[in-house]
Parts: C-alpha cells; structure tokens; sequence
C-alpha cells in the first residue's frame, strides 16, 4: 500500500464538482483507494465513490491521506496528487 497526504486548498473542499472530479480520476484506476479526512479524524472511505467522499466533510484547509494499493497505485496517487496540485482544473 501507497499513502499520500494532501492539503486540500480548493475554496469549497471536496464538495459538487470537485469531488466528482476526484471519484472520476480514481475511477481510472485498477487500484483500491481510500481517502481519510485527516483533519476530522474520519474514517477511510471508498475514493471512487462519490457519496462516501462527499460525506467525508473535505473543507478548505483540510489535510487529506489518500491510499492505494494494486498494481497501478503509484500512477493513481500521481494523477490524484496532480488533480488536487492543479486545484482541480481551475
């Protein structure tokens, strides 16, 4: 298993688009991946589901700890650490 974490800087957090942006990405991927809300002391969740990283409760600031584990974990964690650098595309 692979583990990253990330500060989330977007203004609304992981909420509507931006969550969907980031279940889409993981979705590309064979691997298993979960997101922990490190801030909130959350459990890990299922990253290519859309309700289980909603409800999550990703804000603006929070830290993030995304894990991967299969063959293309690496290039997972890599396209989700470029989504989340980019701001998510804004």
């Amino acid at each position: 298993m692979i583990t990253r974490e990330f500060t989330i800087e977007h203004e609304i957090g992981l909420h509507a688009r931006p969550a969907a942006t980031f279940v889409k990405t993981a979705g590309k991927f064979q691997a298993d991946i979960t997101l922990e809300n490190v801030s909130r002391g959350s459990a890990a969740v299922n990253a290519k589901s859309i309700i289980s990283v909603l409800t999550s409760g990703v804000e603006h600031g929070h830290t993030i700890r995304v894990n991967a584990e299969g063959e293309d974990a690496q290039a997972a964690l890599d396209a989700l650490g470029e989504l989340i650098a980019s701001n998510f595309g804004e």
